[in-house]
């Protein structure tokens, strides 16, 4: 693997003149800003209504009771979508005049001691819940699920598990396969996203990452910056499954590079400095998302978005193409030249599309909810459904899921 250093600090940059401008000033940007469309802040209230059922407190709030880290990891949109939809006006309490069911169950909760959710429950605790709804209502049973939605932010979404091929393996909890899944997980033609899923940023503390915003004037004068892991020698010992390779090959290429600032170490001054930078990798890791990529949009950062066949949150709303560059996973070795070779024009407006502030509110899922947030485009997307196709009610007698099929260890009482 080569020595591992693990700093690889910004040094003074041999860069163009023209890149060397496009650091210290920002008027650039603005002048680019003309003509940039807003992300349309559509309200659905509306145009569904949401029954939002009442679970023993064991499902949800005696969870977040035991361990108030739930409440700020990047898993915790399962939570706050709960939270948003007890005091939204798209709740109803009558369920016959709903157009769609929530089960506020918190699957990625339960979480080991260095914080990561126990998988082996989630899809146990997943198939209590439905088990529960089914017995006390009847509008599971008449659709089995066709008319939920389930917010499942697990690395790997409903296959619950980190690993991608453990999770391939175990693919997407049967009973949910006729669900709709609301997932921070999105790679076409995966098995752990099926059709119709509502792909949605990982969760971000909003008031946090304003906390720290700098003024919009404030120079860019870092090229290419970074922090978090290159390899994760505990759970990928050989290296090279993490990631792909493609964090490893980003340091073995670049970490003497002085156009890159990336490094291991996570400095108090994180979210300042991704808004002194002009590019912000956002590498796959275990799952081809992260938080990062939610940072990268708020702090005006244009992602690089190193993840081959990702499915990104809300592209029907956000023009990832205009304001994000992509680099092939085989390509990492070359990124210098890629990023360099970006005329500046290209990258002053993709700035300038980042600095609208619609397109940061939709990544985020504030407290309480804010016109065009990350609620409210989940609530579009699911209104965009509707009204039900005739094949989502089941005949009478009619059963679709076999509640007997999935792995020994899921099918334990939780």
């Amino acid at each position: 693997m080569g020595t591992r250093r693990r700093s690889a600090r910004a040094r003074p940059l041999a860069l163009p003149l023209s890149v060397l401008l496009l650091f210290a000033f920002s008027s650039g940007v603005a002048a680019a800003a003309q003509g940039i469309e807003r992300i349309k802040e559509d309200d659905p209230v509306g145009k569904l209504k949401v029954y939002v059922y009442e679970l023993p407190p064991k499902y949800n709030k005696n969870i977040v009771a035991k361990d108030s880290r739930c409440l700020s990891h990047m898993f915790a949109t399962e939570i706050f979508m709960h939270r948003f939809l007890l005091s939204s006006a798209i709740r109803t309490s009558n369920p016959d005049e709903a157009d769609w069911f929530y089960t506020p169950v918190y699957t990625t909760c339960d979480l080991t001691p260095w914080g990561h959710p126990l998988t082996t429950k989630s899809p146990r605790m997943m198939r209590s819940a439905i088990k529960f709804i089914s017995k006390y209502w009847p509008y599971w049973n008449r659709t089995e699920g066709a008319d939920h939605f389930f917010v499942v932010p697990h690395d790997f979404a409903a296959c619950f598990y980190f690993q991608e091929a453990k999770a391939i393996e175990r693919g997407i909890l049967p009973v949910l396969r006729r669900a709709t899944l609301v997932q921070t997980f999105g790679q076409k033609n995966h098995a752990c996203l099926k059709d119709g899923s509502i792909t949605v940023p990982p969760y971000t503390p909003a008031h946090k990452i304003r906390a720290h915003l700098v003024p919009p004037e404030t120079p860019r004068s870092i090229f290419v910056y970074f922090r978090g892991l290159f390899y994760d020698t505990s759970n990928d010992p050989e290296g090279g499954y993490y990631a792909r390779g493609a964090r490893a090959s980003v340091w073995e290429n670049f970490k003497n590079n002085p156009m890159f600032d990336i490094s291991t170490d996570h400095p108090q001054t994180y979210y300042e400095d991704m808004q002194r930078a002009v590019f912000c990798l956002c590498p796959l890791g275990w799952a081809p998302w992260s938080p990062r990529l939610v940072e990268a949009v708020v702090f005006g950062c244009i992602p690089v978005i190193i993840a081959d066949d990702i499915v990104l949150p809300f592209s029907d709303a956000i023009p990832w193409e205009e304001i994000a560059v992509f680099v092939a996973e085989d390509d990492v070795p070359q990124l210098d030249t890629i990023l360099t070779s970006i005329p500046t024009e290209v990258i002053l407006r993709k700035q300038a599309m980042l600095g609208e502030p619609s397109m940061k509110q939709t990544m985020l899922f504030p407290q309480p909810a804010e016109p065009g947030d990350g609620f409210h485009q989940v609530m579009n997307a699911l209104a965009r459904k509707l009204p039900h196709g005739r094949d989502v009610f089941l005949k009478p007698g009619q059963k679709v899921l076999n509640w007997t099929e999935g792995t020994r260890e899921d099918l334990k009482p939780w």
